[in-house]
């Protein structure tokens, strides 16, 4: 699974960069660091909402404080 994460200025000043860490501290804690990589992208086209996230080809506006539940209802859900 490929999780791509927009990096860009405006989905920075919305907190990707605490998106991008909680991210990594799932990966780890859930020892699922084998089955996904996490990759940075600029400007996905879709900021209106929050950072722009992809799960493969699936588009998801995350903010940090959604982060966890994202994981669990959309990483993890696909992982099973």
């Amino acid at each position: 699974m490929v999780i791509t994460i927009c990096i860009g200025s405006s989905c920075h000043l919305k907190g990707s960069r605490e998106i991008v860490q909680s991210l990594e501290r799932l990966i780890s804690l859930h020892k699922v660091e084998d089955k996904v990589e996490l990759n940075g992208s600029f400007c996905i086209g879709q900021c209106v909402k929050g950072v722009c996230v992809k799960i493969n080809e699936d588009l998801f506006s995350l903010t940090p404080s959604d982060t966890e539940e994202f994981f669990q209802n959309e990483v993890l859900r696909r992982l099973a």
